[in-house]
């Protein structure tokens, strides 16, 4: 996605919404030094909320906690576009809830005993993004509104090489790159044995079946059919703009 499609989105404000409870929870942290163990999702101490309230949380430093967030604002913000708002929060509860429920009919019921897996974002950000995978490998990109750049960049060259930009070569690198996220997340799981390539598996399966069921009223490219009113480059200059 080029920077001027990006920058032609609405505001995810949902994914706004869950990078500033992510930033909360991380302020949390500082401030007071029990929120770990009063949110932590550690087996060994009672508590319902805590799957919930330990994604919230960050265990791994200074540098895990930046990538934890990042990445949640990224994945979730493309999520949001893509799914839209209810449904993006619909698969990132899924995310939470999900995994331990699924690890239970596998048989997978043992309960890592390393505190770094008691909390983090990033379980729930793997299967967001899965989903993602999923959609973009049966959806494949095809159906959206071009990039106008794209199109006179292909004017201009038409008859150099037209095949090698065609949009069926690009749906099928799309799709490629969509395939590669359950084949490399088994294969951590299995050599590794790392949750996270699971979790990436359960999300990408969930994805599939999300397109499948609401495919029809989804829009992806609905920003650039019908640009919004408030768009990230509109909120880019308002922040920047000086009194």
């Amino acid at each position: 996605m080029s920077v001027a499609i990006l920058g032609g989105r609405r505001i995810p404000w949902a994914a706004s919404g869950l990078t500033g409870i992510a930033l909360a929870g991380v302020v949390l942290q500082l401030c007071w030094s029990g929120a770990m163990g009063a949110f932590d999702a550690d087996p060994a101490k009672s508590g319902w909320w805590r799957v919930v309230t330990s994604v919230f949380m960050q265990n791994g430093g200074f540098g895990g906690a930046a990538w934890n967030i990042a990445t949640l604002a990224a994945v979730a913000g493309f999520a949001e576009w893509f799914w839209g708002a209810p449904l993006t929060l619909c698969l990132f509860a899924a995310g939470i809830l999900l995994p331990e429920r699924i690890d239970a009919l596998w048989g997978q019921t043992s309960h890592s005993t390393d505190p770094r897996n008691f909390a983090g974002s990033s379980g729930a950000t793997y299967f967001l993004g899965a989903t993602l995978a999923a959609a973009l490998l049966l959806h494949g990109g095809a159906g959206q509104a071009p990039d106008k750049d794209a199109q006179g960049l292909a004017s201009d060259s038409a008859g150099a090489s037209a095949d090698k930009s065609s949009p069926s070569n690009a749906v099928r690198k799309n799709r490629l790159l969509a395939l590669a996220v359950p084949v490399l997340g088994l294969a951590m799981w299995f050599t590794q044995e790392n949750g996270h390539g699971l979790v990436a598996c359960y999300g990408f399966v969930l994805g599939a079946l999300a397109w499948v069921a609401f495919r029809t009223v989804l829009r992806p490219d609905r920003d650039q059919r019908q640009p919004p009113r408030t768009t990230m480059s509109s909120l880019t200059g308002l922040v920047g703009r000086r009194p």
